[in-house]
């Protein structure tokens, strides 16, 4: 996650007209000129127009060119400038937390269960498939088997730390789902971080399921 980019996008919607004219678009069913946009929130067009592209710069809406009338060729009109609210989710969250990559797992084990794979079995193939993913596209980081591990893992928020033979994971991605059904998640993130160092092709480090307060049940230690 960028935090500073998502929270820039957050940010822009702390000005009161920008927020009205976001939420104002946001509920339209289609894309909307500014002259409407102004005329619904009784603001002046250049005001409208100006707040409206400061929210297409943050990524909150995105602008679209067609003609409102329908009509085509020559006499028909400029294309109008329309806002509509972009796709994709904004969020920011301290510490880091992935829920989303937990949904698209569990998606993935429950379509595995059809053939009668108990849950929590298909859970830790499919998290390690995708650790295993996630390992293998990873660009290549300087330094040895333990600092590319922590670079890999960095990415997803575990924010990893060196010891002197290893990893702690000081941030738990999946933390309130980690404490509501702790050997499900936990066993899945294990697998998971598995699969990370399997795909980095890193055959001296393991993963360990190894919890701790206070942060990630996973290590990953240095192996003779």
């Amino acid at each position: 996650m960028d935090v500073s980019a998502e929270a820039g996008r957050i940010g822009a919607l702390a000005d009161p007209t920008r927020q009205a004219l976001y939420e104002y678009v946001a509920v339209q069913p289609d894309a909307v000129g500014r002259e409407a946009a102004a005329s619904a929130l009784d603001l002046p067009p250049h005001v409208a127009r100006f707040q409206l592209d400061r929210l297409v710069d943050a990524g909150l809406l995105e602008v679209e060119f067609r003609r409102l009338s329908g009509r085509t060729g020559p006499g028909a009109g400029r294309p109008s400038k329309l806002y509509r609210r972009a796709p994709g989710t904004v969020a920011v969250s301290l510490p880091e937390r992935r829920y989303d990559l937990v949904g698209h797992l569990l998606a993935g084990a429950i379509e595995r269960t059809a053939d009668g794979t108990a849950l929590p079995t298909a859970l830790d193939a499919v998290a390690q498939e995708a650790g295993r993913m996630l390992g293998e596209s990873a660009p290549l980081a300087d330094g040895d088997e333990l600092d590319r591990t922590a670079a890999a893992l960095a990415t997803q928020g575990y924010e990893p730390r060196r010891t002197d033979d290893g990893l702690i994971l000081a941030n738990c991605p999946f933390d309130s789902l980690a404490r509501e059904h702790t050997g499900l998640v936990c066993g899945m993130n294990h697998a998971y971080v598995e699969g990370v160092v399997d795909g980095l092709g890193c055959d001296h480090v393991c993963a360990r399921l190894d919890p701790a307060e206070g942060r990630c049940c996973v290590t990953v230690t240095r192996e003779a």
